[in-house]
């Protein structure tokens, strides 16, 4: 495969972000994968629809608080000039109020700042291939918001951060292995997370604990 043909084969990215270091960050992370060509980086929303506009990309990744035209906004225009597009919404923040307006309309992730080099890129790959990726510490606080405004009780009320972490890894079809690596933990400590999983939200297998995290808006069918 010559250069080009390398160069061709990455995915590329479009990073949007008010914050120059905040760019700077994103593209070496991403950059240093040596899966990713960053094609270029905006700091507004109507900067990042005007690239949309007129060049293709696969996956922007979106500051959600710009002046102008936000993230949400921005969003929306992106994908109705190109639908193939992969939006992953980026936020400072991870009990950001917006998760629920991004999601709507119609970006597949939403991931933290503070979150690490490994989980961004395991959240670019879980949304490059059609699925939706939200990172644990948002994802707990999105969905109890739900249940609370709905004035229902949620199992999920009593699990740990860790917890559900690793429900959320689980989720996504990673084995004990995978999770004790990316967690730094031994696969026989993972083993005693599963089993405390099941015991706590009465599931008994992977399959189970999946159609609960889409029942309880955890986790999202694949698109």
């Amino acid at each position: 495969m010559t250069r080009d043909e390398k160069v061709a084969a990455k995915k590329r990215v479009l990073i949007v972000d008010d914050h120059a270091l905040i760019r700077l960050a994103l593209r070496r992370i991403l950059e240093e994968s040596g899966e990713i060509n960053v094609v270029s980086e905006v700091s507004s929303g109507e900067e990042a629809v005007e690239f949309a506009r007129r060049n293709p990309v696969d996956l922007v990744l979106m500051d959600v608080h710009m002046p102008g035209m936000g993230g949400i906004e921005a969003t929306r225009k992106i994908l109705r000039i190109a639908p193939q597009t992969k939006i992953m919404a980026v936020t400072v923040l991870s009990d950001d109020p917006f998760p629920n307006q991004l999601l709507d309309a119609g970006a597949s992730g939403y991931i933290s700042k503070g979150s690490g080099s490994q989980e961004m890129m395991e959240a670019i790959e879980t949304v490059m291939r059609g699925n939706y990726y939200i990172s644990s510490d948002v994802a707990q606080k999105l969905t109890l918001s739900n249940f609370r405004k709905r004035g229902e009780a949620s199992p999920l009320d009593t699990l740990s951060a860790r917890e559900m972490q690793v429900m959320l890894m689980i989720t996504r079809g990673q084995s004990n292995q995978d999770i004790s690596d990316t967690l730094f933990l031994s696969p026989k400590t993972i083993s005693t997370y599963r089993h405390r999983l099941f015991e706590k939200l009465d599931v008994s297998n992977d399959v189970e604990l999946t159609h609960l995290a889409i029942r309880h808006g955890l986790l999202e069918n694949a698109k």
